[in-house]
Formats: structure tokens, C-alpha cells, sequence
């Protein structure tokens, strides 16, 4: 896992198009696949009802795009499944006013969503087809809130930073210090850690630490670059 066409809001988010033939099967998808499992925010569940997955995904793959799993993407990614990509945003706890940043953009459909529950958001991907690609779309779809960049995620972003929340959308072995030093206090950081098994964190950064919370056991695919070569060389 990572990992309609859409108008522009003042605000820089996408809404759904009039007569968006998909609307009703995404809104199955909200009921069936994400409030059933307990995700309740209103602006989650809003956002995953108007942010059009199918144009996320590759066009042969496309009637699959409301069903309940991960989706390829090409470059051995995928697109998470919609619940994943409900309850990571979820638990970041957003009100509408925050920065996020994200790592691993992938496709560039959970920053869509983000964008729709926060004020800005900041993504990067390492893979430089699919964050090219991922910036146009998120363009083209009016997504005037949400910056992309090609890059390694390991070190963040640091002159945007400090950041509100935080979401990881690769699983590194272990959480990237320079992240933890972009969070604000207060703020929330949603990662997969683990090598072949791992757990989903949420981390909350406090005036003297973090406090940590296990989720659920997850697979994400791995978190490469300075992650990577950690991983790498660990005996």
C-alpha cells in the first residue's frame, strides 16, 4: 500500500463535477468500505466521497478504483485502499486550518484528500515519474493547495517546516529523525515502521517527547532512499 474531474474552491480543495456518473459508487465506498469500520469525522468521510480515485489509478484498473483494496500505480507502487487512506487521515485529527506535509505522494490521491481536510499541504516523492505525473494531475484537477516536489521524503521539508501533521506513506524501518524535528508541538505524525511487519504509529510530539500509540498491524511498500540505506545497513 502507499501507499470526477474536479473544480477549484477558493480555497484551493477540488469539488465534485455536476452529473459525475462515479458519485454514487464512491459514496458506496464511504459507507460500506470506511464509516462501517468506524472512521466518523465529517470532513474525512466528505472528502472521501468527492476526491475521484478512478482518476488516481492507471485507466486499465479504473473500474476497480471503489473497490476495497490497493491498486497498482506503476513503479512497483500502489494506491492504498480507501479505508487506509480514511483512517491515516482520521487520525491526524486536521480541523481545516493545519500545514501537512506528506511522504510519498505515489499517485497523489491521499494528498487530494488532505487537501480537502487541512489548509496546506506538502508532498514528496521520490520516484520522479510518479511525482511529475502526480503534479499535473493534482493541478489539472485544481488542487491549488497542495505542493509537490521529487525528492527523498527522509529529510523532510525542512524551510516549509514547522509542520502541523505529518503522514508517511511508505513504511521505514524506523521514523526518520529529521521528520520528528519538523513536527510542532501538539502535532500528530501517522507512520508505518517495520521491515516485513508493521505497525501503523501515531505519534504526538509534547513539550518534552513523543507520545506513541500502536494502530493496527499494516503493509506498506518499504521507504527507500536514506531509509533504505539504513535498512541496508543494519548487520
Amino acid at each position: 500500500m502507499l501507499l470526477p474531474l474536479l473544480l477549484a474552491s477558493l480555497s484551493g480543495s477540488a469539488t465534485g463535477a455536476q452529473g459525475d456518473p462515479l458519485e454514487a459508487q464512491r459514496r458506496a465506498m464511504v459507507e460500506s468500505q470506511i464509516r462501517a469500520r468506524g472512521v466518523r469525522q465529517p470532513e474525512v468521510l466528505a472528502a472521501m466521497a468527492a476526491v475521484p480515485r478512478h482518476l488516481f489509478v492507471p485507466e486499465p484498473f479504473r473500474a476497480q478504483a471503489y473497490e476495497d483494496y490497493p491498486l497498482p500505480i506503476g513503479a512497483s507502487q500502489t494506491i492504498s485502499q480507501p479505508y487506509i487512506v480514511a483512517l491515516m487521515t482520521e487520525l491526524l485529527e486536521l480541523d481545516g486550518g493545519e500545514k501537512v506535509l506528506e511522504i510519498g505522494t505515489g499517485s497523489g490521491y491521499q494528498a487530494a484528500v488532505l487537501s480537502r481536510v487541512a489548509k496546506e499541504v506538502y508532498t514528496i516523492e521520490i520516484l520522479e515519474p510518479l511525482g511529475q505525473q502526480a503534479g499535473r494531475l493534482l493541478g489539472e484537477l485544481g488542487y491549488r493547495n497542495v505542493r509537490t516536489r521529487v525528492g527523498d521524503g527522509y529529510p523532510g521539508w525542512p524551510e516549509a517546516a514547522p509542520f502541523d501533521a505529518i503522514m508517511v506513506t511508505a513504511a521505514p524501518p524506523e521514523i526518520p529523525k529529521p521528520l520528528l524535528d519538523q513536527l510542532k508541538i501538539g502535532g500528530k505524525m501517522v507512520v508505518p515502521v517495520g521491515s516485513f511487519f508493521q505497525d501503523l504509529l501515531v505519534l504526538t510530539r509534547t513539550p518534552t517527547g513523543f507520545e506513541k500509540k500502536n494502530i493496527i498491524p499494516v503493509r506498506f511498500v518499504p521507504m527507500t532512499g536514506e531509509a533504505q540505506r539504513g535498512r541496508d545497513e543494519k548487520p
